[in-house]
């Protein structure tokens, strides 16, 4: 594994600066979650849960808005290549009307019936009920995030990365001071509990668009479009797109499924166990930080690159990437191990708890670097290169024909704890490493989806 390719100067410069804004985001991100789940977790194990759980419907909103958006970034990023602004704009129209729609559903279900909506995940009439008020608040931001989610697609595909950041890192920011101060009565305001950390991030979220949109149309950007061009796009060019997006939004939708099964099985197994999953969870964000940036900069490069004609370069871009990855998904992992007791001091958590905590941060450590080179190669080449069909039959089958049976085996039949079962859940990431290093060797991955 030669790391040769560090001296290439111009190659680390363009992804430098297209990743350490996205990585810087993310850490800002998963640092602020964690404070909230920390926040949450002085209200006992029930709040932990409840707030996992809860979070588990925006989880799957999210990962459907990443589908869509990421899917229609594949154009935005080759558009892009071939310097073409009018069709960039008509894409985020078309990405904004797509989301939202989206959003409204999950809206929906959230404001008007989350106490069934929780139900799906577990019985503890406690958890379901902590997890409706936050829900019930929540909820209206989500068509917020939806539109919020497609600029910051199509504005990290044409480069303009750092708006992005400058817009999150503020939403975020306010959402935890707030969220803060309403769950435990700061100031002015009454301890709210779960209902305050619910009301800072539905707030934190709208803020987050209105400071989006104001970037774009104060400093005049590429994206600065009126009304009448951003959702007026000929038919046939939105089944274009669409052909390309639904297999996106597809694989999401099936994913994201397939990890709220996961979650199920796991509340499932007990209350102590789903809200160590929800910890362990906000570890894996922070550890994933590193590689967003490097995903998502591999994903605008290689798109610019094909629509730039330059198929070669685009998947040279994607063998450094994974070897990147790989290497610091080792180093990653390290840290995560050693901070396991300091992790688990931040909790009230009971001794089961503990356990279960340390245990599942050692398993996430040592897999990390698999779940990493499957994150390269499906971000930076399958999705970036318009190979969505081939993701989404690929997904399917590691979740629903390994994953989720292995799962369910290890938990119901076997009895094991949970972290034993997290284990093998991996299966399918094993499973997904083989064919998609197989994918990417054969370049049958590089769609030129603008130049026909």
């Amino acid at each position: 594994m030669s790391l040769s390719f560090l001296r290439d100067r111009a190659f680390l410069k363009e992804m430098l600066v297209i990743a350490v804004p996205i990585s810087f985001q993310q850490l800002i991100n998963a640092s602020l979650n964690m404070i909230d789940v920390i926040m949450v977790g002085q209200l006992g194990e029930a709040s932990i849960a409840a707030l996992g759980l809860s979070n588990q419907v925006f989880f799957v909103l999210i990962l459907l808005m990443f589908g869509t958006t990421s899917g229609m970034a594949i154009f935005t990023a080759q558009f892009w290549g071939k310097q073409e602004i009018e069709p960039i704009r008509k894409v985020l129209g078309m990405s904004i009307v797509t989301t939202s729609l989206i959003a409204l559903v999950f809206t929906l279900a959230a404001t008007g019936m989350p106490r069934t909506v929780l139900g799906f995940y577990t019985n503890d009439s406690a958890v379901i009920e902590i997890g409706a008020q936050y829900l019930r608040i929540v909820g209206f931001s989500y068509i917020p995030v939806a539109i919020a989610t497609s600029y910051i697609a199509v504005m990290r595909s044409i480069q303009l990365v750092r708006m992005t950041v400058v817009a999150t890192v503020s939403a975020l920011v306010f959402k935890t001071i707030l969220g803060y101060m309403l769950i435990f009565g700061i100031w002015i305001f009454p301890p709210l509990g779960v209902r305050g950390a619910a009301i800072g991030t539905a707030s934190g979220w709208t803020l987050e668009l209105i400071l989006l949109i104001g970037f774009v149309y104060a400093q005049r950007t590429p994206l600065a479009a009126n009304f009448a061009t951003l959702f007026s796009f000929p038919a046939a060019f939105f089944a274009r797109v669409l052909k390309t997006t639904l297999p996106a939004m597809a694989n999401e939708l099936f994913w994201s499924v397939g990890i709220t099964t996961y979650n199920a099985i796991y509340a499932h197994i007990g209350t102590d166990s789903i809200a160590a999953i929800n910890i362990n969870a906000t570890m894996e964000e922070l550890g994933f930080v590193v590689f967003m940036g490097l995903g998502n900069a591999c994903a605008v490069m290689v798109g610019n690159r094909i629509g730039a004609g330059k198929k070669d370069e685009a998947y040279e871009t994607v063998r450094r990437v994974i070897i990147l990855s790989v290497s610091a998904a080792w180093i990653v992992g390290l840290v995560v191990t050693l901070l396991r007791d300091t992790v688990v001091g931040l909790y009230d958590l009971s001794p089961s708890g503990i356990h279960n905590v340390r245990m599942l941060m050692l398993m996430m450590a040592c897999t990390l670097w698999i779940r990493m080179f499957n994150f390269s190669t499906f971000i930076g080449a399958l999705r970036a290169g318009g190979d969505t069909r081939f993701a989404l039959v690929m997904e399917i089958c590691s979740i629903w024909l390994i994953g989720v049976p292995a799962a369910y085996f290890a938990a119901f039949v076997l009895r094991l704890p949970v972290y034993y079962v997290y284990l093998f859940v991996i299966l399918e990431e094993i499973a997904k490493a083989f064919v998609s290093a197989w994918r990417f060797r054969s370049k049958k991955w590089i769609h030129d989806l603008v130049n026909i």
